[in-house]
């Protein structure tokens, strides 16, 4: 089947808009399958198999954690509604959209109760735990103001405390030398196994929809199980040496060749200023290092994610990462990928694959 014969389909019946605000919403499997082969016959849609340019969907980090008020690490944005509404458009876009997408990649943000960035890890000079949003510097380590526990080293490195306390000051310098982040301590969220772990049930229900419809594999990245970096990128943690020159981890390169291989890729989830705008700008750096004409195969969805905003209770922000979701996205239009609305059919993104 040709995209130029695709059009936008309809909302299923079984879609409800107000599920996307339900924490504990569940699909249910078996009715989606039935429900998926009825769509077939009236919509009369072919396997993905049968493309002829393949579009890929990447959502990340819709996951219970970061897309409800009741999840640890809720990204309202400034709205207080952000990821809620995000789900919402998500689901709309994939469903409309059925007989383009050829496949969709969900990643999953996946924790350990300890890891350099939980305050689990960390105590200051008088033996106290650290709290969530703490920013630790390099040079706090190195004073004896921080410093992992004694538990973080049994679990890392067999207790060698003289160990960790090189490595992490090592990590935070090579984070403070890349310019990009420095290392933040955020509540405990995605813990493997937990309620927030698992994706947004109306993002469940419209993936799953979507591979019973399609015959797709719709597959998930796991990512942030490395206990000693930062995963904010599906594509690569954010530091890959250890302080004695041995690896630490490497590059997703399976995920970046399907996503280079694809004709399209596009993107959205969770949060902008930080898994999303991070995920994006490797891949726009791999794209420059292989072939920058490749930027023009990627379509970032502006209105389905916003940015990590933490209430202070008084009518302020605790932390406000809006500015840096901003300057992400105009960096990104500006490298030339197409900043694109969800509401906007497909076929009238600039350059879009027919």
């Amino acid at each position: 089947m040709s995209t130029t014969a695709i059009r936008q389909l309809p909302l299923p019946t079984f879609f409800k808009a107000k599920n996307a605000d339900d924490w504990a919403y569940e699909p249910n499997h078996a009715d989606l399958f039935g429900q998926a082969e009825s769509w077939i016959k009236k919509h009369d849609i072919k396997p993905s198999g049968h493309d002829g340019k393949k579009i890929e969907l990447l959502l990340i980090d819709v996951q219970k954690d970061f897309c409800f008020p009741q999840g640890s690490l809720y990204v309202g944005g400034r709205s207080g509604k952000g990821a809620m509404e995000d789900n919402r458009k998500m689901a709309e876009f994939i469903y409309r959209n059925l007989g383009r997408i050829s496949d969709i990649t969900c990643t999953m943000d996946t924790h350990f109760p300890f890891q350099i960035f939980f305050p689990s890890f960390w105590e200051d000079k008088d033996g106290k735990p650290l709290g969530a949003h703490t920013v630790i510097k390099s040079e706090m380590i190195k004073s004896g103001e921080v410093c992992p526990t004694k538990a973080a080293a049994q679990i890392v490195c067999d207790g060698n405390l003289p160990w960790l306390i090189k490595q992490v000051r090592f990590y935070c310098e090579e984070l403070e030398k890349a310019g990009k982040y420095m290392l933040y301590l955020w509540p405990y969220h995605c813990l493997i196994g937990s309620t927030g772990h698992v994706l947004s049930g109306v993002i469940e229900e419209a993936r799953i929809f979507h591979a019973f419809t399609r015959k797709s594999v719709n597959a998930v990245e796991v990512k942030g199980g490395n206990l000693l970096t930062e995963n904010y990128s599906v594509l690569s943690p954010e530091v890959l040496t250890r302080h004695d020159g041995k690896p630490l981890a490497q590059r997703n390169t399976a995920f970046i060749k399907k996503l280079l291989d694809s004709d399209a890729v596009v993107i959205a989830g969770q949060a902008a200023s930080h898994c999303v705008s991070s995920s994006i700008k490797d891949l726009l750096d791999t794209i420059n290092a292989q072939d920058p004409k490749l930027v023009k195969k990627v379509y970032v969805l502006k209105d389905c994610m916003s940015a990590v905003a933490v209430p202070d209770g008084k009518g302020g922000f605790l932390a406000d990462f809006t500015p840096q979701a901003e300057k992400a996205l105009k960096l990104f239009d500006d490298a030339g990928m197409h900043v694109v609305e969800s509401t906007t059919p497909m076929e009238d993104w600039e350059g879009f694959p027919a």
